[in-house]
């Protein structure tokens, strides 16, 4: 029995890979009719197929509808032209910018799934039973699509449960409040959390919508609704639509924090999904390793409750690999310092890097047991064990995720086929930096999502799953809200964060640190800490930093890297802020997108969000 989910590309029949743009968009033009669509089996699959090929490609960091990960500051791709996030990092980008613009899109989503949910009756060859477990998926899809406005846009109008109306006059048509929103989308996510099965066990069905995802999305958004963006925000008080209603709450509700609780308890009481665990390494510090890593490399796990997948793995790990060392290798795709300082020390649990000074040093937790100067001799990567090197200190004694995630100068490449092939990344480097062109400029690659396995080198690129829900971010969902909520239950944060810590052979955060105990401000920066690095790279640090509102502090400061610009080992350790032009800002309208012009021109007393 399978307790996971993942799209899976197969339900998008081939006719649906333009879907989004011309094939059975609503008016079917002269192709077929929504009667002859709705009467067969097959067409009204892929037509629910086309629906489902609305949710965002998250794994696709150029996608401009799609990652969030660019936009954080976790990551520091190396590209310094023609990418979308260089002008959203900046804080260049505004009301005409299409780049990650999603109106429009998800809109187009929502109107396809109301179309599937009035149609689907029609047909004749599905048995009712099947039909409404169909129309339970494409009401999640439209709630899904909304959420997704949401969160990225703040309230927006809502349709509700009829189609898009054509005649309706777009001067009238302005955004709803906030809780309107929410109370539709909630309604339609219990609606179909009613019909929608438990588990899909038909492998060729592998990828639609069960209770667990539905649920799992509910637990995320109650989240988001408890947190500060949502809950009560000083930049949104007064905030007004035509109609005079306040778009955000006046005022902030800690209650929310106790629905955000019990949703998430309520997924983990499904007793459906369990962490991922390797079941054959004995070694315990590579059992660790593997551990995490198996989330993405063993597919169909039992951590995922909702996912994608894509068999492209081609456009994602082509960027992941280092250039000169591969044959074919972009490395682009690379973590910032920050994500890099984050990763816990394995012996003692704690995070090493408190905090930054003005010259962008560490400020160094003394009791963590990390060393940023220096070098270890004849040292063995914990896994990749095919030659010792010179390691730098900070890369001794890490959290086992760390040696899963990161690939530091003076590692070696994670397949040794056909030999052996270390990667250090500075100017003469077998990875070396350039000025110009694909070359590694944080002096990091980011290699958690890129199995080990794959021998790229004779083209082997594997394929690719993406989870949008899996069971280790529930656990951090519900401990954040144990600890928020006005009943505040330390004892459950701190036993659900540990379970994601033991996962990766850490000790008790209480054993880590005993002055937690009794201090909610304490265990809330140690919880972020957490999240930064078990969902590394998976979308979410964007979206916390904005939903905290902590985006201002994390987000304004130089591109600091190690000196990849350097011409020898030794000294490319160096910290800089010389080798990446420019420098993050994030300003307080930039914790809202902007409606953009194109929606401006057509809806010309729409209410625009702070600041734009």
């Amino acid at each position: 029995m399978k307790k996971y989910l993942y799209f899976l590309s197969c339900l998008l029949l081939p006719v649906f890979f333009s879907a989004c743009s011309k094939y059975l968009d609503v008016d079917l033009e002269n192709q077929m009719t929504l009667d002859e669509v709705f009467n067969k089996r097959k067409t009204t699959e892929q037509y629910l197929a086309q629906v489902y090929g609305y949710l965002p490609i998250e794994h696709d960091m150029f996608y401009s509808e799609g990652g969030n990960v660019p936009l954080s500051d976790e990551a520091l791709f190396s590209w310094v032209s023609w990418v979308p996030w260089l002008n959203f990092a900046n804080g260049a980008w505004g009301v005409t910018t299409t780049d990650y613009a999603t109106w429009e899109h998800n809109y187009k989503g929502i109107n396809q799934a109301t179309v599937f949910i009035n149609n689907v009756d029609k047909n004749v060859e599905l048995s009712a039973s099947v039909k409404s477990t169909m129309k339970a998926e494409a009401r999640f899809l439209r709630a899904y699509f909304y959420y997704l406005l949401l969160r990225r846009y703040g309230p927006v109008f809502v349709w509700g449960d009829r189609a898009a109306d054509d005649k309706i006059d777009p001067k009238t048509v302005d955004r709803m409040p906030l809780q309107t929103n929410v109370d539709f989308i909630l309604s339609e996510f219990d609606k179909a959390t009613a019909v929608l099965p438990l588990e899909i066990t038909d492998q060729a069905w592998y990828g639609r919508i069960t209770k667990g995802a539905v649920m799992a999305a509910k637990a995320e958004l109650l989240l988001y609704m408890a947190r500060p963006l949502f809950n009560g925000a000083k930049l949104y008080v007064g905030l007004k639509n035509k109609d005079s209603e306040f778009l955000f709450p006046q005022t902030a509700d800690a209650n929310k924090w106790e629905l955000a609780a019990k949703a998430a308890k309520d997924v983990i009481d499904l007793n459906l999904y369990s962490l991922y665990v390797d079941t054959k390494e004995k070694d315990p510090f590579r059992h660790a390793i593997k551990s995490y890593m198996g989330i993405y490399f063993d597919k169909w796990n039992s951590e995922v409750i909702w996912g994608r997948w894509s068999d492209d793995g081609f456009n994602y790990n082509v960027r992941t690999a280092p250039p000169k060392v591969v044959t074919i290798g972009y490395g682009g795709y690379a973590p910032s310092l920050k994500l890099v300082d984050a990763y816990p020390m394995a012996n003692s649990g704690r995070y090493p890097v408190i905090g930054y000074g003005a010259n962008g040093q560490p400020v160094i937790d003394e009791k963590s047991g990390y060393k940023e100067v220096g070098f270890t001799d004849n040292y063995v990567h914990p896994l990749d064990n095919f030659a010792s090197f010179k390691a730098h200190n900070s890369c001794v004694g890490r959290d086992a995720r760390f040696y899963a995630s990161i690939l530091a100068s003076g590692m070696y490449w994670t397949n040794p086929k056909p030999q052996p092939r270390q990667v250090t990344f500075f100017e003469g480097g077998t990875s070396s930096y350039t000025k110009t062109g694909d070359c590694v400029k944080s002096g990091y690659l980011w290699r958690r999502m890129s199995d080990p396995t794959n021998d790229i080198e004779a083209g082997n690129w594997g394929q690719f799953a993406w989870p949008y829900y899996r069971l280790a971010e529930i656990y951090l969902n519900y401990a954040e809200a144990c600890n928020e909520k006005p009943n505040r239950n330390e004892a459950e944060a701190l036993k659900y964060v540990n379970f994601v810590r033991q996962r990766s052979g850490l000790n008790n955060l209480e054993t880590a640190y005993p002055e937690v105990l009794g201090d909610k401000e304490m265990l809330r920066t140690l919880l972020r800490k957490e999240r930064m690095v078990e969902l590394a790279f998976e979308g979410h640090r964007y979206l916390d930093l904005r939903t905290w509102m902590t985006a201002e502090q994390e987000m304004n400061e130089p591109y600091y890297t190690r000196n990849v610009a350097a011409t020898n080992y030794e000294s490319s350790w160096e910290r800089t802020k010389d080798v990446f032009p420019g420098k993050r800002t994030f300003q307080p309208k930039h914790y809202f997108f902007p409606i953009q012009q194109k929606q401006l021109s057509e809806m010309i007393h729409i209410t625009q969000n702070y600041g734009w």
